[in-house]
This record gives structure tokens, sequence and C-alpha cells, in this order.
């Protein structure tokens, strides 16, 4: 179980630094098109966890609620939106393709920003695969090894083109590849810390677990609404991101019943 538990544990991470690689090999930064395919692919997987792997596990649990099963998940639901909307406002971040930075003003360099928003962005994941594998451990929740470890290998996934896309571009503004490297790298670290954290404290978080689940896909809806939906719909009119939309959505939901 332990080494079941650390690997998918690492999986996103390892994601993360995979796709940040890319800097090395690459010539030029993905073109406008192929970043809304990848921005896209994204918010699918990661809607897709968000429903599966956890708020749908989240009323499972608290099945003996009867018609109220829900009132966890919505809370939970609320609980990770406003989470996400508080460090959206206290932390300054620059997004993808954005002139003007979020939060409050700073003196930070551009690339420092880029990464911080990055970061944002891998505060939910981690957390959720956390969650799941604490859910996993404690036995809540019918949560399989194979549940946790599809919700990890989704995000593991999606997580590649993401380190690409701040890598690369860091690179593009100067940066050395290494530095740029590092700095994509960076931005995902803050997932197995979070995930791990989260595991060492399984058996305290075991009566609040439904607000838990559905607290890490609050965050991950706002994430996917706030940040990703308008990237990968800025500019000229194109299908391309909803297209990628559905793949990363139907991708997501087959792992999790073929693998859970």
């Amino acid at each position: 179980m332990q080494k079941e538990i650390i690997s998918g544990l690492l999986l996103p991470f390892l994601g993360t630094a995979a796709g940040s690689g890319c800097v090395f090999f690459m010539k030029r930064a993905f073109s406008r098109g192929v970043q809304r395919a990848l921005t896209g692919f994204a918010a699918g997987v990661m809607t897709a966890a968000s429903i599966w792997s956890l708020i749908i596990p989240a009323m499972d649990m608290a099945d003996g609620m009867g018609k109220l099963a829900f009132l966890p998940a919505v809370a939970g639901f609320w609980f990770g939106i406003l989470f996400l909307l508080l460090l959206d406002s206290v932390i300054p971040h620059l997004h993808m393709n954005a002139e003007k930075a979020e939060g409050p003003e700073s003196r930070l360099a551009k690339t420092t920003m880029m990464i911080l928003a990055v970061t944002l962005h891998n505060i939910p994941e981690g957390m959720a695969v956390g969650i799941v594998y604490a859910g996993f451990v404690t036995g809540s929740a019918d949560m399989t090894a194979g549940g946790a470890l599809a919700l990890a290998l989704g995000i593991a996934i999606q997580n590649f083109p993401e380190g690409a896309i701040i890598s690369m571009p860091l690179h593009g503004e100067g940066k050395s590849k290494t530095k740029a490297f590092a700095g994509g790298v960076l931005s995902g670290a803050v997932e197995p810390v979070g995930a791990l954290l989260t595991i060492l404290f399984a058996s305290h978080l075991l009566p609040v677990m439904p607000y838990l689940l559905s607290f890490a896909a609050g965050a991950m809806i706002y994430v996917v609404v706030e940040e990703l939906i308008p990237e990968m719909s800025e500019g000229e009119h194109s299908n391309i991101g909803v297209v990628m939309f559905s793949v990363g959505f139907t991708l997501m939901m087959a792992l999790d019943v073929a693998l859970g």
C-alpha cells in the first residue's frame, strides 16, 4: 500500500516536470491554437475529476443523511470556491497571455507571477489527490487504489502540457533553459507536498471527508471557470478548446470507471 500511495502522490508532479522538460528539446513555444487545445484538455480532465472522483464519493459518504446527503457536498464545494477566491485576491499572479497581473499590487517579476499563477492552479489538484488517497487509506467512501490512481494519472496527464506552457515562455523571456525548467518544476512542487500533508492527517480527517472531497472539487471548478475556460476561448473564435475539453472530460471519466 505504501508504494501505491507514494507513486500516486508523485505522479502529478512528474507530469509537470516532464512537461517542463520540453524546454530542452523544443525550439519555440506552443502556438496559440495548441495552447487553446491543451488548456481545454486540462479543463475537461479537472471537471470530470471533480464530479466522478470527488463530488459523487462525497455524496456516497453522506448517504446516511437520506435526502439531505447533498448538504456536505454543497457546503464543501462552496468552501472550495471561496478559498480559491481568497487566494486569487491576496496572491499576485499573472495568467498566460495576460498583460495585467491579478491580486494586490506587487513589484515581483513577470516570470515570478506567472509561476505563482500556475502554482495557484496546482493547489487544488494536490489537495484532491491527497484527499482521495486519504479516503483510500482510511477505507472511507469505498475509495479504491484504482480510483485514487485514476485521479492521480488524469491530473498527471493534464499537468504535462501545463509544465511546458510555463517553462517555454520563461525561456522565451530570457531565462536559461535550466532556470525555465526549474520554474516549471517549482510550480508543481506544491502538489505532492499538499497531498502528503493530507495523508499524514488522514485518520483525523475521516469525520469531515465528504466536506473535504467536495472542497477540492469546488477549488478545481473555480480554476476551470475563472482561468482555463477564458484562456481556451479568448481571441479569434475556434472550436479546438471545446473539442479538447470533451476529450479530456471523457478520458478522465473513462479512467475513473475503468480503474476504480
